[in-house]
């Protein structure tokens, strides 16, 4: 891939993480209601998913960039870059958030109200169905431009209401990270990236064992 073609992506996975970052950890930051922090959130990646999808294919997330590897055959260097840039991406809108709004109930670190092992299970199931989410509705090129946006979108939106009040529904290793890093909330990320991390890599798998490849068309989110 040329060097200016992956710097293009890479700013696009830049951009798209740092939009839903600044929004939907400032929802949070502002004191917004979890309904209404769970709604920017699935806004947000709806919106960046129509304006960035076509640049970089929309992945904002280490996790989903993992899956699009093991499902797809995504460039393993490409998936690199993009997780790099996405944390990048992630950190400065939670620094752009402490810098503008200096006072606030926190900057989004995710808080668990259930067992370590719960909140293993709860996220790798969150991330598992995101995965899923994603690899179904972005399968056929014509119809992923009208509704991946909104399936993906509104799954965040309804995975962030649901596990919100139980795990905190990071769903995303950058989305955990920037906050918790900011706020000096590290110590179950030990927890929290792994279960991301399977939950993406068994959807993943899971598509790719029940998907004939061989006869599908070329996914536009790959």
């Amino acid at each position: 891939m040329p060097h200016n073609h992956l710097l293009q992506k890479a700013g696009a996975e830049f951009l798209g993480t740092f939009a839903i970052i600044l929004f939907g950890c400032g929802a949070i930051r502002l004191g917004l209601s979890p309904g209404m922090v769970s709604l920017v959130f699935g806004l947000t990646v709806a919106v960046m998913i129509y304006a960035l999808g076509p640049l970089s294919g929309a992945h904002f997330n280490p996790a989903v960039s993992l899956g699009f590897l093991l499902a797809r055959g995504f460039p393993t260097r490409q998936a690199w870059v993009y997780g790099v840039v996405q944390v990048l991406g992630a950190v400065l809108a939670v620094g752009l958030l402490a810098f503008l709004l200096p006072e606030g109930p926190g900057y989004g670190a995710v808080v668990t109200h259930v067992s370590l092992l719960e909140t293993f299970l709860w996220e790798t199931f969150l991330t598992f169905l995101l995965m899923g989410v994603i690899l179904w509705s972005t399968l056929d090129p014509a119809w992923a431009k009208v509704i991946a946006g909104a399936a993906i979108g509104g799954y965040v939106a309804i995975g962030s209401t649901i596990g919100g009040p139980l795990t905190g529904a990071a769903m995303n290793p950058a989305r955990y990270l920037a906050p918790a890093f900011t706020e000096g909330k590290l110590e179950l990320g030990w927890v929290y990236l792994p279960a991301a991390f399977l939950g993406a890599g068994l959807a993943a798998m899971l598509y790719k064992k029940f998907r004939n490849e061989k006869g599908a068309r070329r996914p536009v989110a790959s």
